[in-house]
């Protein structure tokens, strides 16, 4: 059994004793840190972001962060109007870097150590994206936020979140969303909804399900990371999550 198969077994089982996961990416989305406003970020929900990243940050979790930009601009909802993709695409990358920045900002303000690691250069406000850097920084203890996502348009930032939890050796992929779970069909539409506890990849892709795109699915399956995927409004449910605690739907292999 390999290493990443065993810590998949262990978050089936309620832990207390530390965390299952040394290395995690965690993906945010930029319509979370809007809060109750219909766009931009809400200083509440920042600060809660950030006070549950510390949280795990003290268990000596190392932690990468792939922040969304849907909250200030979103980029395939742009090109549906008719902007061209490739420049609406760009134009939400430079959302993720607003983000990426206030959350950066956030935890400093709270004690923690960060760096801001864009695909798109801009060294006046981060430094440019070098997987080898990403992973000293992250052994130093710092908490790593990529923004600007692939640098390449036509890809979403649950691609991006993949692609980096690969890059740096992650052996986890945490999606933190607004609802506790996957669900066979919108529970916000349909009451009597199923929640999953677990999926394989497979079954996500077979049924369609809205958890995170093909590409990202499929570089999390070939590269066998598992994805959990949990409600980050509900206070203390990052910390139960790396604890192994069943928290969620874990996604991973049959």
């Amino acid at each position: 059994m390999s290493k990443k198969e065993s810590l998949e077994n262990k978050t089936t089982k309620k832990k207390s004793d530390g965390p299952v996961y040394g290395r995690i990416l965690l993906k945010v989305t930029g319509e979370g840190l809007a809060g109750a406003q219909e766009y931009g970020i809400e200083h509440g929900r920042l600060q809660q972001y950030a006070d549950e990243i510390k949280s795990i940050r003290r268990l000596g979790v190392q932690i990468a962060v792939v922040v969304g930009g849907g909250n200030i601009f979103r980029g395939v909802s742009i090109a549906s109007k008719g902007m061209e993709r490739a420049s609406a695409d760009y134009m939400g990358m430079l959302a993720t870097v607003i983000n990426g920045l206030a959350l950066q900002s956030a935890l400093e303000n709270i004690g923690i150590d960060t760096r801001v690691m864009t695909a798109i250069e801009m060294r006046a406000v981060a430094e440019p994206y070098i997987r080898r850097r990403a992973i000293r920084h992250l052994e130093k203890g710092r908490v790593v936020i990529f923004v600007a996502g692939t640098g390449n348009p036509f890809f979403t930032t649950d691609t991006t979140a993949a692609l980096r939890a690969v890059e740096i050796g992650a052996e986890a992929l945490i999606k933190a969303t607004k609802v506790d779970g996957v669900y066979d069909s919108d529970p916000a539409k349909n009451k009597d909804a199923v929640k999953f506890k677990q999926l394989c990849f497979m079954e996500v892709i077979r049924r369609q399900l809205n958890v995170m795109d093909t590409t990202a699915i499929t570089l999390c399956m070939e590269n066998n990371i598992p994805v959990i995927v949990f409600d980050f409004l509900k206070k203390g449910n990052l910390k139960k999550v790396v604890t192994g605690n069943n928290v969620g739907t874990l996604i991973g292999r049959e």
